[in-house]
């Protein structure tokens, strides 16, 4: 059986083209979030992908870093870049030196639904590790009873409990648009760093 935790899961499938997560644009809701945030903040994206978001981030002037542990991904996300190829680099997110200072936004699309469900109370507490207090989590959260996964959804008691003793809920609403994979699962939340 095959092991989303392992680089080479993700290898694989991004060797294959098999990306069925891959929007090919910069989702609606994010860019009219960006609005709201100063664009000197400093951003986090993890399991990037193909790293449209970042390349989106970087030319809006934020100061965004964007890791992956698969090689496979952070080639296509360096070619997709271009000029801004530094901002991604080969990193597990759990545990990546991020430097000294705290970020101030972690942009969630598709990474949480990524990892299988034993790590997900380590992804919470990376997550309030990485981020500055009153930092912001955003992104998209997937929805979905299926035990089987990727992608693996959660329900909203699920991610209440998982986040909440971290963070606060500021907004959660219906995506504007998402992608067939995740069918109507997929929310846009906003969490604070408590």
């Amino acid at each position: 059986m095959a092991d989303s935790s392992k680089a080479d899961f993700w290898d694989e499938r991004y060797r294959d083209r098999v990306m069925p997560w891959d929007a090919g644009r910069v989702p609606l809701d994010l860019c009219g979030f960006l609005r709201t945030v100063p664009p000197v903040a400093s951003v986090l994206v993890p399991g990037c992908g193909s790293a449209y978001e970042v390349y989106y981030l970087a030319e809006k002037g934020f100061d965004v870093l964007a890791v992956d542990f698969s090689a496979q991904a952070v080639a296509l996300a360096r070619r997709n870049l271009g000029r801004f190829a530094d901002a991604v680099r080969v990193a597990d997110f759990f545990d990546f030196d991020s430097g000294a200072k705290p970020f101030d936004l972690i942009y969630e699309r598709a990474f949480l639904c990524a990892l299988p469900r034993k790590l997900w109370p380590a992804y919470a507490s990376r997550c309030a590790e990485l981020l500055a207090p009153g930092g912001l989590l955003a992104g998209f959260f997937f929805y979905d009873s299926s035990p089987k996964g990727p992608p693996f959804g959660t329900s909203p008691e699920e991610l209440h409990g998982l986040l909440d003793p971290l963070f606060e809920l500021l907004e959660d609403r219906r995506a504007t648009e998402s992608l067939p994979v995740f069918g109507d699962g997929e929310h846009w939340q906003v969490w604070r760093r408590l």
